[in-house]
């Protein structure tokens, strides 16, 4: 079994103020029931993230507030999840309570889905913040960073495209 880091909770104020924040507005074009089909499906992120390997939901559907998941990167980093937030719909906002890797100290991702005409424009906020030794190897990293969760946001796309190509209606 991994070890895990605790995290220190994450809130609204740390999303709007964190020094490492990568914000990605992506318009995807479908439907905004297809883009949250994509973001609840059970391969959520592994089946159009590259950065993702694995998604385990730990608590059952329907999800809401106190929902948990852990969610593994292609290096073998797993983070645990709990959302504080939950929209149907429309938003979801979750803090990250364990990592597999030391030095994190907080990180928190939140997901904002609006239609805008026959699209659905998606406002995606990932915020971290390491403790004082990672924190220039994460100001070094930002550009890295800032690629990685470009790739998932605009993965989404692929992810909602194909829900909308197995919808019926």
């Amino acid at each position: 079994m991994r070890r895990t880091f605790t995290l220190a909770e994450s809130d609204d104020r740390f999303l709007a103020t964190a020094a490492r924040r990568h914000v990605h507005v992506v318009d995807v074009p479908t439907a905004s029931e297809h883009v949250w089909a994509a973001l609840t499906a059970d391969d959520a992120l592994v089946s159009w993230a590259n950065a993702v390997t694995d998604v385990r939901w730990h608590s059952p559907r329907p999800f809401g507030v106190g929902t948990v998941r852990t969610v593994t990167l292609a290096r073998g980093v797993a983070l645990t999840e709990r959302f504080f937030r939950w929209d149907e719909g429309r938003r979801m906002t979750f803090t990250v309570d364990s990592a597999s890797i030391p030095g994190l100290r907080r990180f928190a991702e939140d997901i904002v889905v609006e239609p805008a005409g026959a699209d659905t424009r998606v406002t995606w906020t990932f915020a971290l913040e390491g403790e004082p030794a990672l924190r220039p190897i994460l100001w070094a990293g930002a550009p890295v960073n800032a690629l990685v969760t470009g790739s998932i946001a605009r993965g989404l796309t692929r992810g909602a495209l194909a829900v909308a190509r197995r919808d019926p209606r």
